[in-house]
């Protein structure tokens, strides 16, 4: 299953107050769509829709992140211009979330996307609890019935081949991407949603972002540490896959898999924080399927199952112990690997080298050793 989220980001958000949209104002020194980006770091494909006049903003906070896209006249438009943008790019379910709802938790996307697996469409909502009320001119004129009625928050996620038609079969566009699924037959089911991922719209909603911030650092976050260990000896060859980059030497690394020493110790670090045992318990070496495969699926499963679990990766370290090849020329582009594959920063991915001063099996270049370390931090 391949996973896009679009981030409608095109409007001009006016009723928020500011000298600047509001998806641009600050919220804990960062933008507000930057937070909103940040829920989506697990999806394969990451879109940001931009009003035009905000594309080279864009480029020069976001460029090479996520996919930047020009929005249209309205929403809908906008919306419409990021699906036919990742039209036969293989997607197979794509999230579509307003910019504006910067603290959306991992697991209300895990809601989500579980429900597309028995319906076309599926959206996080919040049931209404409060009485309704009809007013004119500040009187109170009338009740309404509140059974029923549900509060609609995003992403509203969808099957993309499903939604996809729905934009094309409603160019007039609609409130939200929910109508346009309804419109075209589809049923959309309703998920538990989350109170703290309301929409900033008026001029105190960033004041209650902020102070929903601070109230989550004054309480402490549920922090997990792991670490992984690994191994492999040399055997005959002329290149080792070290943390994702092909590195040539004289050897190559003994393997089930690929061997990546540094991705194996890594991945083990994730799966230790979250107390789920080590790669073996998930990709059995003596299942012939992953002879050979490339580590990546395994570091990826890892930083996937840590955000089902309600987890954002904080940071990761890898340290690599061999006398050769020498790490410090390939470290950058280890490093950019390893943030790529996890979807986080890649100041936040550090990998290094050292060696054991010659003792040792790493001393006398039978193998090489890799040490690593990842921190999880539960919203």
């Amino acid at each position: 299953m391949t996973v896009a989220a679009i981030i409608v980001a095109a409007g001009r958000g006016t009723r928020a107050g500011g000298e600047e949209p509001k998806q641009w104002q600050q919220l804990a020194g960062r933008p507000v769509l930057a937070h909103a980006l940040g829920a989506f770091t697990g999806c394969d494909r990451v879109l940001l829709v931009l009003h035009p006049d905000d594309m080279a903003r864009g480029v020069a906070e976001f460029g090479g992140r996520v996919t930047l896209i020009a929005g249209g006249a309205t929403r809908s438009a906008s919306v419409r211009n990021a699906l036919q943008a990742l039209e036969g790019a293989g997607i197979d379910r794509v999230l579509i979330h307003d910019a504006a709802r910067p603290l959306l938790p991992p697991a209300v996307i895990a809601r989500v996307l579980a429900a597309l697996d028995t319906h076309a469409g599926a959206a996080p909502g919040l049931p209404v609890v409060d009485a309704l009320w009809q007013a004119e001119d500040s009187r109170i004129t009338g009740t309404r019935d509140r059974a029923g009625l549900w509060r609609a928050q995003t992403p509203q996620g969808f099957r993309f081949d499903a939604i996809l038609a729905a934009h094309r079969a409603h160019p007039e566009g609609a409130d939200d991407d929910v109508e346009l699924a309804r419109r075209a037959g589809h049923a959309v089911a309703v998920v538990e949603g989350a109170e703290q991922n309301f929409k900033i719209t008026w001029p105190g909603d960033l004041a209650r972002a902020e102070a929903e911030i601070n109230r989550r650092q004054s309480m402490g976050f549920d922090i997990r540490l792991g670490n992984g260990y690994d191994v492999h000896a040399f055997t005959t060859g002329d290149h080792v896959v070290l943390c994702g980059v092909k590195v040539p030497h004289d050897k190559a690394l003994l393997g089930h898999s690929d061997a990546d020493v540094g991705m194996h110790a890594l991945t083990d670090a994730i799966y230790g924080a979250l107390a789920e045992g080590d790669i073996g318990r998930h990709f059995p070496p003596s299942d012939p399927q992953w002879k050979g495969a490339a580590s990546e699926i395994f570091l990826a499963h890892a930083a996937n199952l840590s955000r089902a679990k309600g987890f954002r990766i904080g940071n990761v370290d890898v340290t690599l112990v061999c006398e050769r090849p020498k790490v410090g020329p390939h470290a950058a582009a280890m490093q950019a690997e390893l943030a790529r594959i996890l979807g986080i920063e890649p100041g936040r991915v550090s990998v290094k080298a050292t060696t054991s001063e010659r003792l040792g099996f790493t001393g006398r270049e039978e193998g090489i050793a890799a040490l690593a370390t990842a921190t999880l931090i539960g919203d």
